[in-house]
C-alpha cells in the first residue's frame, strides 16, 4: 500500500492557541497519511521562484483565514496538487469548511470525497527601464499598482490590447481575478466576479479623473500599466498582499489570465451564489419588501379584529 502524502499549512499563533492542528494532523495519521506541517511562509521577492510541494503530495490543508489559503498557494502554484481550507479566520471566503467541521472535512478528505474547482490565476510581466527581460511573477487573488510615496499620487497610464484607455493621477489600480472579486476589488468598488468567468477587472483607486470606472477583459485580453515619466511618486506592486517591489518611472506593467490554473478541493458543493449570500451577509429581502410584508401583517391582524 503505498503512503498518502499531505501538507497542513497554518500559522503559529493557531498552533500555539489551540488543539485545532493537532487535531487535524492527529486525524490525517490514523487516516494513513505522513503529513508534514508548515507554518511560517514569509513572503518571497517579487518576481522569485518559490519553493513548492512534492509533486508526490496528495492534498494541501489550510487551516486558517484566505490570508492563510494565498500563501498556501505559492506552494501549489505550476503543480497539480489541490488545497481545500477549513476556516479559522473571518470571512474565510476561499475556505471549504468552518473550524466546527474538522472532523468531517478529513474524513472526507481521506475517502477521496471532493470535487476540483479549477482557479484562474493572473500572470504579469514587469518591464523595469532598461531591463532586457521582465520580472514575472502571478496572483490568484489581485495585483494592487501603488503609490510608493503615500503623500502624492502615482501617474499611470491604462492600455487594454495594446490600446490607450485613459491615463490619470491616483492612489493605485487593483487588477483582480474573477477569485479576488471578492477581496480588495470588492472593497474598492469593483463588481463581483462568478468564478467560472475567464476575466480580469481593474478598479482605479481615487484616481483623478472624470473617466475612472472598473474594468473588465476577457480572456485572451491584456492590461497594460506603466508609471509615468512625469509621476510624482514611483509605484509599488503587490501580488496577493504579498510578493512586492517598487517600481520607478517608466516601467510597464503587463496583466493577463495565466495558462497554469489552481485546484481548489470542493467538499461542500455549495453554489457560489449561496457562499456570496451567507458569508457577506447579503440582505436579500429589500426594505420596500419588508415593508410590504409588515404592511400586510397588520392589515391582517386588523381585519381579523373586525370579524371578531
Amino acid at each position: 500500500m503505498s503512503i498518502r502524502h499531505a501538507v497542513v499549512v497554518t500559522h503559529q499563533r493557531l498552533r500555539s492557541s489551540g488543539t485545532a492542528v493537532a487535531e487535524v494532523v492527529g486525524q490525517l495519521r490514523r487516516m494513513g497519511f505522513e503529513v508534514s506541517i508548515v507554518d511560517n511562509l514569509e513572503a518571497p521577492e517579487f518576481g522569485s521562484v518559490t519553493p513548492v510541494v512534492n509533486r508526490d503530495t496528495e492534498i494541501v490543508v489550510v487551516l486558517g483565514g484566505d490570508g492563510t489559503i494565498l500563501r498556501a498557494a505559492e506552494l501549489v502554484h505550476c503543480t497539480e496538487v489541490p488545497i481545500v481550507g477549513i476556516n479559522m479566520g473571518h470571512v474565510g471566503f476561499l475556505a471549504e469548511f468552518e473550524s466546527f467541521q474538522l472532523s468531517e472535512a478529513i474524513r472526507r478528505i481521506a475517502e477521496h470525497d471532493y470535487s476540483i474547482d479549477e482557479r484562474m490565476i493572473a500572470h504579469v510581466d514587469v518591464h523595469l527601464p532598461g531591463a532586457d527581460e521582465p520580472l514575472r511573477d502571478w496572483a490568484l487573488n489581485d495585483i494592487t499598482v501603488e503609490r510608493a510615496d503615500r503623500g502624492k499620487m502615482v501617474e499611470l497610464a491604462i492600455r487594454v490590447d495594446g490600446v490607450d484607455m485613459s491615463s490619470f493621477g491616483c492612489d493605485g489600480v487593483i487588477v483582480s481575478t474573477p477569485t479576488g472579486s471578492t477581496a480588495y476589488a470588492f472593497s474598492a468598488g469593483g463588481p463581483i466576479i462568478w468564478p467560472n468567468v475567464q476575466a480580469l477587472q481593474l478598479v482605479p483607486l481615487a484616481a483623478h479623473a472624470l473617466f475612472a470606472r472598473p474594468l473588465v477583459i476577457g480572456a485572451g485580453s491584456t492590461f497594460s500599466l506603466e508609471v509615468l515619466g512625469n509621476s510624482m511618486s514611483e509605484g509599488w506592486i503587490c501580488c496577493d498582499g504579498r510578493r512586492q517591489r517598487v517600481l520607478p518611472q517608466g516601467t510597464r506593467i503587463d496583466v493577463r489570465q495565466s495558462r497554469d490554473t489552481l485546484l481548489l478541493a470542493r467538499l461542500s458543493g455549495v453554489p457560489f451564489t449561496r457562499r456570496l449570500v451567507s458569508k457577506f451577509d447579503l440582505p436579500v429581502v429589500g426594505w420596500r419588501e419588508q415593508a410590504q410584508h409588515a404592511q400586510d401583517a397588520h392589515g391582517g391582524e386588523s381585519g381579523g379584529r373586525d370579524a371578531r
